[in-house]
């Protein structure tokens, strides 16, 4: 169960890529699953050429940056749809990433990656291995919380929000959404790059349905914590990509077919989603809103994210009186 735990620390920074797009920016980016690919080829293969493996995580946040660019160039100047713009990049990076690996498969047996020393140590599959994973996936959320909090990151929460509005305020909709799928594969493209140096090894297939997991991690954990704040909000993505390995575990543990992983994901996507929607969850809901709740108002799991208190212009000025 520990490991269970472990890979969904390390899943936790491609589930953070995903909320950017779907939470933020409210935009269905299926790049996800070549982008991670693409960072774990670029580490597999940078690895095995003689380069610093934390600088080859460095260069699979490139790679997946880039693979973000194309399809906000795609969506943006070449007004192709979102959905179809990730899926004509996803595609696309199929054969890339086998470019770049030159083989179906890269084994990093006996290379020195930046999990090596954790290994070499015995620490992982015990408390420090969790502490260290753990600290790395809180402070790229932290990192996260922090870029959202700046102008280009209220400018880019206002536009999910509502772009026609933010637009008339003068800023560039299309420059936002490019740098926001751009940031968004970048870490996912560190996720794969981290997950191929884990487990030792990059796969052509390893990215496969990648999107759910990511979804998955993000509706679950923001059903269990909401989404009160940002902070909270990114916290929460790291809980539910925790608790999604974990649930995936036990099913394995329980002696359902592997083969079956993916309809398990799927159910487990539909519950969170329909679970809050349920009669205790609105009454808990309809309590907080008595109480004057921050969260009373929020969406249910699967809808796009309201605009914070702190970015959302009030629709109706308050006057000297305090009279709207």
């Amino acid at each position: 169960m520990t490991i269970a735990v472990e890979l969904g620390l390390i899943y936790a920074i491609m589930a953070l890529g995903v909320y950017l797009t779907f939470r933020i920016l409210d935009f269905p980016d299926l790049t996800v699953d070549g982008s991670f690919t693409t960072g774990a080829a670029v580490a597999a293969i940078s690895i095995i050429n003689g380069i610093n493996p934390i600088l080859a995580i460095a260069m699979a946040f490139v790679a997946g940056f880039l693979a973000g660019v194309i399809t906000g160039l795609l969506t943006t100047k070449g007004n192709i749809n979102g959905l179809l713009a990730g899926i004509l990049t996803q595609i696309g990076l199929y054969s890339i990433n086998l470019r770049i690996m030159g083989r179906a498969n890269v084994p990093l047996l006996g290379e020195e990656t930046a999990i090596t020393p954790l290994r070499e140590a015995g620490v992982l599959g015990g408390p420090l291995g969790l502490a260290a994973f753990g600290l790395l996936s809180v402070v790229l959320a932290l990192i996260l919380v922090w870029f959202l909090h700046t102008d280009i990151g209220l400018a880019m929460q206002a536009t999910g929000d509502n772009e026609k509005m933010i637009r008339s305020f003068g800023v560039n909709t299309d420059n936002q959404k490019i740098l926001g799928l751009a940031l968004s594969n970048g870490m996912v493209g560190v996720g794969g790059a981290v997950i191929a140096q884990y487990q030792g090894f990059a796969d052509i297939g390893m990215g496969i349905g990648l999107i759910l997991a990511g979804l998955a991690s993000v509706i679950i954990g923001q059903a269990i914590l909401g989404q009160r704040t940002i902070l909270i909000a990114a916290l929460a993505v790291v809980v539910g990509s925790v608790l999604y390995r974990v649930a995936i575990q036990i099913a394995l543990e329980a002696g359902l077919d592997p083969n079956d992983m993916k309809l398990i994901s799927a159910v487990l996507v539909v519950a969170a989603l329909i679970v809050p929607q349920s009669r205790i969850f609105r009454r808990r809901r309809r309590r907080k809103a008595a109480m004057g709740a921050p969260d009373a108002a929020e969406e249910t799991p699967g809808a796009p994210a309201l605009a914070s208190p702190a970015t959302a212009p009030s629709a109706t000025p308050t006057t000297e009186n305090g009279v709207r």
